[in-house]
């Protein structure tokens, strides 16, 4: 599979709480939840400026639209949201 990038939105969150190492990606051509699912199990990785890279699996869709939520091992920072996350095989 050729790597691809997906945007983070935000973290995955309710009304009082929000998980840091639980993210929402938004990969582009994906539009509805079927095709969402197909991205099941992948791994993501994130990249800071610095060259450190966080890795995550994406977990599950979210929504209808083609969002998917991943996991990653250490929380993101509030820096990542709105950054590009790499996904790979």
């Amino acid at each position: 599979m050729i790597p691809m990038q997906a945007t983070i939105l935000q973290y995955r969150r309710g009304r009082h709480t929000q998980t840091p190492n639980q993210a929402l990606l938004q990969i582009p051509g994906v539009d509805s939840r079927a095709k969402a699912a197909d991205y099941r199990g992948k791994r993501v990785v994130w990249k800071t400026t610095a060259g450190k890279e966080i890795t995550g699996k994406i977990i599950q869709p979210h929504g209808n639209k083609g969002v998917v939520r991943a996991r990653f091992v250490k929380g993101l920072p509030g820096t990542a949201l709105g950054t590009r996350a790499t996904i790979v095989a």
